[in-house]
């Protein structure tokens, strides 16, 4: 966060701090477009009185150091104003880091501090990418993003580069879309990185399973109609078992990334006796300009998806609460006997 929310474009700003402890705050300033000076050490600050008349802030950064006291005496005497920031770790460290659904400003707030204070980001396909440069301005970006059949970067690698960077003294953070540990292989890399006697940091996203669904307006839950949800991956098709289970389950049936195997669990579903008038939904690429939801019941969505050219990223949702969020007319067509 840039400092009293000054807009700092073209103004001077002099940072005073140790090289390793200003590191971050150097690169929010320079991202924000102001001009900074540096002063890595109390004595520098002579270096830069002439110029004291045109800087607008004063940035000092607690790196443990005597002699920076001064800075509050020149802020005073020149009228200029002073902020004190914290000092980047030395020490490496690994956050893993839910990125949320895909829009930025989705992020928690505890979660865009992560990244501003990065020097590493290695970053997935999905989550707020196309921010990126924005959110972690002085930070290297490594996209690991895997893609259906197309893991260019494997797990195992991707450990050992987490590992290799902290180790290096750098703050490293795993972007991830949605919740680190939702199906995210968060565990793995968190497992690897303490292995290796790092300190790791997790910080929760929101996850597709339910953000998306309530974007296109359909809750999880609902009084009368679904009291539990079940959030399964999409990815392989169900086993007999499994379909058994969530046939007789009750409640929502969640299913992410299922898009390619939707007519299998479909008629998975459909075979272990769960009724062919359920509602269904189909939310794609939710909190993007090209959300989109296609709407049907559970005989029916397989054809649906097809007609519509359906695909992922997207969030299946099974039950009567898929029936919510429309109008009235359509949510007596959809909801099954049993809930109208």
């Amino acid at each position: 966060m840039i400092a009293t929310g000054l807009q700092l474009h073209g103004q001077f700003v002099l940072v005073a701090g140790a090289r390793w402890a200003a590191r971050h705050v150097v690169a929010r300033y320079v991202s924000a477009g102001a001009m900074v000076l540096r002063a890595h050490h109390p004595y520098e600050l002579e270096d830069h009185r002439h110029m004291l008349g045109s800087v607008r802030l004063l940035v000092a950064v607690d790196d443990g150091a005597a002699g920076w006291e001064v800075l509050q005496e020149m802020a005073m005497r020149e009228s200029i104003l002073l902020s004190i920031e914290p000092a980047a770790s030395r020490d490496g460290s690994i956050t893993l880091l839910g990125g949320g659904p895909g829009s930025s400003d989705l992020l928690t707030v505890r979660g865009a501090a992560a990244l501003a204070n990065a020097d590493v980001v290695f970053h997935d396909r999905l989550g707020p990418g196309h921010d990126l440069a924005a959110l972690a301005p002085g930070a290297q970006l490594v996209d690991v993003g895997k893609a259906p059949g197309n893991h260019k970067v494997p797990q195992d690698r991707i450990n050992e580069l987490l590992i290799a960077e902290a180790r290096a003294g750098r703050t490293v953070v795993r972007l991830k879309g949605g919740d680190p540990f939702v199906f995210g292989r968060g565990s793995e890399e968190r497992d690897a990185a303490l292995a290796a006697g790092l300190k790791v940091h997790v910080v929760p996203g929101i996850s597709s399973a339910i953000s998306v669904p309530g974007a296109a307006g359909i809750p999880v839950t609902a009084r009368g109609v679904a009291k539990a949800f079940t959030v399964v991956s999409g990815h392989d098709p169900f086993t007999e078992t499994e379909l058994g289970h969530l046939a007789g389950i009750g409640g929502t049936l969640v299913v992410l990334m299922g898009v390619a195997t939707l007519q299998q669990n479909a008629a998975g579903l459909l075979r272990h006796g769960l009724a062919a008038d359920t509602p269904a939904a189909i939310i794609e690429r939710g909190f993007c300009d090209t959300q989109r939801s296609t709407r049907a019941t559970l005989g029916t969505l397989a054809e649906a998806a097809r007609a519509a050219g359906c695909s992922n990223p997207a969030v299946i949702v099974i039950g009567g609460v898929a029936a919510l969020g429309t109008g009235a007319d359509e949510l007596a067509a959809l909801l099954p006997a049993a809930v109208r």
